[in-house]
């Protein structure tokens, strides 16, 4: 069941993925952060891969949170040296 907030969320996703995707970096710090507010791990993880260092350190923050060792793992293994070290410090890697 999808409720309001819900498709504000998604229209306020897609407005701002929109502006974001024509270089609007203005949008794309507001997506970051509607994104860490409401700990959306998924679009965090989206922004990372385009080498968006803030959307990088917003999804270690929330893995961390969320004890997501698996999330820090993956970026860990994808050469973050941050992600490496909180992991260690986590689970005694």
């Amino acid at each position: 069941m999808t409720t309001e907030h819900d498709q504000c969320y998604e229209s306020d996703l897609t407005a701002l993925r929109g502006r974001a995707d024509q270089g609007d970096a203005d949008a794309v710090d507001e997506l970051i952060e509607l994104a860490a507010e409401l700990g959306d791990m998924n679009e965090l993880r989206r922004l990372a891969e385009t080498g968006n260092a803030t959307a990088t350190d917003q999804l270690i923050e929330l893995a961390v949170e969320q004890e997501d060792l698996g999330e820090l793992r993956r970026l860990a293994d994808r050469g973050n040296s941050t992600a490496a070290e909180v992991l260690e410090e986590l689970s005694g890697e």
